[in-house]
């Protein structure tokens, strides 16, 4: 028996995660982004992450394209970005709001507030159900102090450091 979409769903609640807006910039359709809670480190040597990016979204399209792609971890404060990536408005709606800047090392956009942003080139796309993987080569990287913004349960959580 295979597991029904709805149940699947009820489980995958209970994982913990941190909330990344993924960001690229291609020369047809401009800088865009979405939120992501797929990401996961892949490689130390070389440096190596991957994403899951659902098949439909513009921003795999926008990737694809430019090949480089950027993961900004969100922090506490930032649950509105996350909000704001994750749907429902235009991509240029979406960068309106928040502060942000060229990548150095890709073009990718950089959220200047996020905890975290790793610029990445692609290496290797791999389809998977109704997503991609992708895995990208870490080229920079910048740490910002704070906190991070957790998805659990279906709402956003905080860590309980005291």
């Amino acid at each position: 028996m295979t597991v029904g979409v709805d149940d699947f769903k009820k489980a995958m609640q209970l994982w913990a995660s941190g909330v990344t807006v993924v960001t690229t910039h291609s020369e047809k359709l401009g800088a865009q982004g979405m939120t992501v809670t797929a990401f996961s480190s892949v490689s130390v040597n070389p440096p190596q992450i991957l994403v899951c990016i659902n098949e439909s979204a513009d921003t795999g399209v926008g990737i694809q394209e430019s090949q480089c792609f950027a993961v900004n971890v969100l922090n506490l404060n930032q649950q509105d970005v996350s909000n704001q990536f994750a749907g429902g408005s235009s991509q240029e709606q979406r960068f309106k709001n928040t502060p942000w800047s060229v990548g150095i090392m890709t073009g990718a956009p950089i959220l200047d507030n996020s905890l975290m942003s790793l610029e990445c080139t692609v290496i290797e796309k791999v389809h998977a159900g109704t997503h991609w993987i992708i895995i990208g080569e870490v080229q920079d990287c910048i740490c910002r102090p704070g906190d991070p913004l957790l998805y659990y349960q279906g709402a956003y959580q905080q860590l309980n450091t005291r």
